[in-house]
C-alpha cells in the first residue's frame, strides 16, 4: 500500500495569530479517514506570528516533538524548563502523568514556522520529562539524520515508543534510502521544497504512507523531509 496525501487536502485553521494545517483529524478538523497511522496521531504545520503563542495548557500520556523550520519557539513549562528552540533543535516532552506549557514566538518580526508532531506512547502515566537537542544542517545534508528513537541511540532525543523518526536535507542528486522491517509502517512528511518519494513526486506539505519498503527519497529541490518508522498497532 502506498497512499498520497496532497498538502491541499489537510485540514486547515486560521485564528489569525495561528495559521495551522492539521495532516490528522485535530481540533474542530475531523476526518474519520485521517485520524491517525499507527501510533502518530498529529503533524501540525504552525505559523505562530510575533509576539503571540499557545497559552498554558495541559497534555497527558503522549509524545510531543516540536520541530522549528524557521524562526524561534519560546518554551515554559510544569518541570521548570524553558528555552528557545530554533531550526535545527528537536525538543521532545512526554508528557506521562500531567504536564503544563506554553510556547511563544517573542519575536517582534517574523512568524515562527514550525511542526507539532504527536505519537502515541507504548506505556501510560510515566513521569512527565523533557529533552532538546540540536542537528546541525552538515549531518542531515544528504542522508536521514535519526532525530527520535525509543533508545536514544545515535545521539537522538528518546520517545516512549517503538518508533523512529528520522530528518533529511535533498538537493539534487542527493538521495536516501530506508527499509521497512516486517510490520512496520513508513510515513513520509515534506516540510518544504519538492522531492521525488518512491517516484512520486512530492511538494511541501505533502506526505506518503506506506506498509512496504524501502522508503526512496531522490531529486531534490530545497526538501526538508521527516520520515517516521511506526508499529503496526493492533
Amino acid at each position: 500500500m502506498i497512499e498520497l496525501r496532497p498538502a491541499a487536502e489537510r485540514g486547515h485553521a486560521n485564528h489569525g495569530w495561528l495559521d495551522s494545517w492539521h495532516s490528522f483529524s485535530f481540533g474542530s478538523y475531523q476526518d474519520p479517514r485521517h485520524t491517525g497511522f499507527g501510533p502518530l496521531i498529529v503533524i501540525n504545520e504552525d505559523r505562530v506570528q510575533p509576539g503571540t503563542g499557545f497559552a498554558t495548557h495541559g497534555h497527558r500520556d503522549m509524545e510531543i516533538i516540536s520541530y522549528v523550520l524557521e524562526g524561534a519557539l519560546g518554551h515554559k513549562d510544569s518541570m521548570g524548563n524553558g528555552s528557545t528552540i530554533v531550526p535545527g533543535d528537536v525538543q521532545r516532552m512526554s508528557a506521562g502523568t500531567g504536564v503544563r506549557h506554553g510556547e511563544y514566538n517573542h519575536e517582534k518580526a517574523g512568524a515562527t514556522h514550525f511542526l507539532q508532531i504527536w505519537i502515541e506512547p507504548d506505556r501510560l502515566a510515566i513521569e512527565p520529562s523533557y529533552e532538546q537537542k540540536h542537528f546541525d544542517a552538515k549531518d542531515r545534508r544528504g542522508r536521514l539524520r535519526l532525530i527520535a528513537s525509543p533508545d536514544g541511540s545515535d545521539g537522538s532525543v528518546l520517545i516512549h515508543q517503538a518508533a523512529r523518526v528520522y530528518a533529511g536535507l535533498f538537493d539534487g542528486a542527493e538521495g536516501a534510502s530506508l527499509a521497512l522491517g516486517p510490520g512496520r509502517l513508513g510515513y513520509v512528511h515534506l516540510a518544504r521544497g519538492t522531492a521525488s518519494i518512491n517516484g512520486r513526486q512530492l511538494g511541501a506539505g505533502d506526505a506518503l504512507k506506506t506498509d512496504t519498503g524501502p522508503i526512496e527519497i531522490a531529486s531534490g529541490t530545497g526538501a526538508e523531509v521527516l520520515v517516521f518508522d511506526l508499529p503496526a498497532l493492533g
